[in-house]
């Protein structure tokens, strides 16, 4: 069925409790004609008038499943294998939709910054029972999944967005952890997948926010670790200079000695935040910078747009012990050209094989 219409509610633009780099940050909801909301951010008030919008009925998510030797949580969500897949420019659905132009899921004429529910969510709030399976533990996928559309440029990166809407990023996440750990989300990922050979279907420069109803496995371990005292600003500290790419207000970019990707950067505090809401405008206006110059190195490292993999770590809801908010970014390529495959032993052992030692690679990005 496909209705047609304004969209069921609007809330005008507000101001939020906390902007970037000295600059407010406005949020306005809008509800999709298919119900499901649509958030602009920006340094102004947005307020545009919606354009009519066509939806279609939309499915609640999948199922996860437990897998006994490994002991993590997987996701099964069938609906997805019918997502937007490399659409041509005329039909980018994320980009402002325009008078008599096809439906996008950015019902305005133009945008600072926007944050919609994913029509194709793995994880949603209304997930349904599953199946029964023996001696196999089944649960509903609930949770939340939306996408991060980082302007209204078909084009573009986290670099040539610029400063100021990387600050509004910044403070539209800090909303988002707010009301993702308020609605009951245990752990909130916000992330980003960049180029082909990461398997992006979509090149209209976005990210995504997944909020999982329990802490996954990864992160698990990494709670558990900070619990037990691992201490990641004496690993700053003993990184710093030589795996070092830079440091500004208080935050540190460096080649971790550990990494397991080629050319992996974190970014971090050097004093222990537990999640960006912790930092100082400072420390912020300093992400925001860095976020951009980690993707600019790369890009020019690698001769041209880089498949990279970046996600914030942060604490679950409630806080945890000890714990050191990152951001990591895992690029794809170990060479201009030349992709770091992960192949039968990373993926049968979690064992990874790095081509490049971390501190030829700290040397090179410096070197950018």
């Amino acid at each position: 069925m496909v209705r047609k219409g304004r969209g069921a509610r609007m809330r005008e633009p507000f101001q939020l409790a906390r902007g970037v780099g000295g600059n407010p940050v406005y949020r306005r909801e809008h509800i999709k004609a298919d119900g499901r909301i649509l958030r602009l951010y920006g340094n102004a008030p947005h307020t545009l008038r919606p354009l009519p919008e066509a939806a279609d009925d939309l499915p609640h998510g999948g199922e996860i499943r437990h897998h006994p030797l490994r002991d993590e949580w997987n996701v099964y969500a069938a609906h997805r294998q019918n997502r937007t897949f490399k659409p041509s420019a005329a039909d980018d659905p994320l980009a402002p939709m325009k008078p008599g132009g096809p439906t996008t899921e950015i019902p305005f004429e133009n945008f600072e910054l926007a944050i919609f529910d994913n029509k194709f969510a793995a994880f949603h709030p209304q997930a349904g029972s599953s199946a029964a399976l023996d001696g196999i533990a089944v649960e509903p996928a609930r949770g939340k999944c939306e996408v991060v559309v980082y302007g209204p440029e078909a084009a573009g990166s986290l670099y040539t967005i610029g400063q100021d809407r990387r600050r509004v990023l910044l403070g539209a996440l800090l909303d988002r952890y707010e009301s993702l750990f308020a609605s009951g989300c245990e752990y909130v990922l916000p992330f980003e997948n960049r180029g082909d050979e990461v398997g992006v279907t979509l090149h209209h420069p976005h990210g995504q926010i997944y909020g999982f109803e329990r802490t996954p496995l990864v992160q698990q371990r990494a709670v558990n670790a900070f619990a037990e005292g691992y201490d990641l600003s004496a690993e700053i500290a003993a990184a710093m200079p030589d795996y070092g790419i830079g440091e500004e207000g208080g935050i540190a970019a460096f080649v971790p000695r550990f990494a397991r990707f080629p050319y992996e950067i974190w970014l971090a505090p050097h004093a222990r935040r537990e999640g960006p809401w912790d930092c100082s405008d400072e420390e912020l206006d300093a992400l925001a910078h860095m976020l951009g110059d980690v993707t600019r190195r790369y890009d020019t490292l690698f001769k041209g747009s880089a498949a990279t993999m970046m996600a914030f770590h942060a604490a679950p809801a409630g806080g945890s012990t000890g714990y050191h908010f990152t951001v990591q970014f895992y690029p794809l390529l170990r060479a201009p050209g030349r992709i770091k495959y992960l192949a039968s032993v990373e993926q049968h052992t979690g064992v990874f094989t790095v081509d490049v030692m971390p501190e030829d690679a700290a040397k090179a990005l410096r070197d950018v």
